[in-house]
């Protein structure tokens, strides 16, 4: 598994949101400049999260983009999944009626590694809060 630059890129925008007062906005532009990401390319990523309920916005001359709740109740997970979809690292694991090319999923001795992997993955991920990463 691979984390494209949705999640590292989108990532790097809400840790910005992080250190920003919890009633002000941080326009597109500013987080665009500070972590040289293009404003089009950062527009996607928080449509996105504000899709998911991560941030919200507000038009206007103080406009932009804000924390929809406290960062101690956003995951690093929830951003990854809304900026890169499942975190499944093989599709048998993500959908139960998949038959694996040329292969008996049913005997498969392999599945539990997948399993086993994704639950990992998704453990470490769901444990660190965004405001853990001003922390680290």
């Amino acid at each position: 598994m691979k984390i494209s630059t949705k999640g590292r890129y989108g990532l790097r925008a809400l840790s910005d949101l992080v250190d920003c007062d919890e009633n002000a906005c941080v326009p597109l532009r500013a987080i665009a400049e500070r972590h040289n990401i293009s404003e089009d390319y950062l527009e996607q990523l928080l449509s996105s999260l504000k899709s998911s309920g991560i941030v919200t916005s507000v038009r206007g001359a103080k406009g932009g983009y804000k924390l929809s709740r406290a960062a101690d109740d956003i995951t690093v997970g929830e951003a990854i999944r809304a900026l890169e979809g499942a975190l499944y690292p093989v599709e048998c694991i993500e959908n139960d009626d998949y038959e694996c090319p040329g292969a008996s999923c049913k005997n498969c001795n392999t599945k539990p590694v997948w399993e086993k992997l994704y639950t990992s993955v998704s453990e470490t991920l769901d444990s660190i809060s965004l405001s853990d990463l001003s922390k680290l």
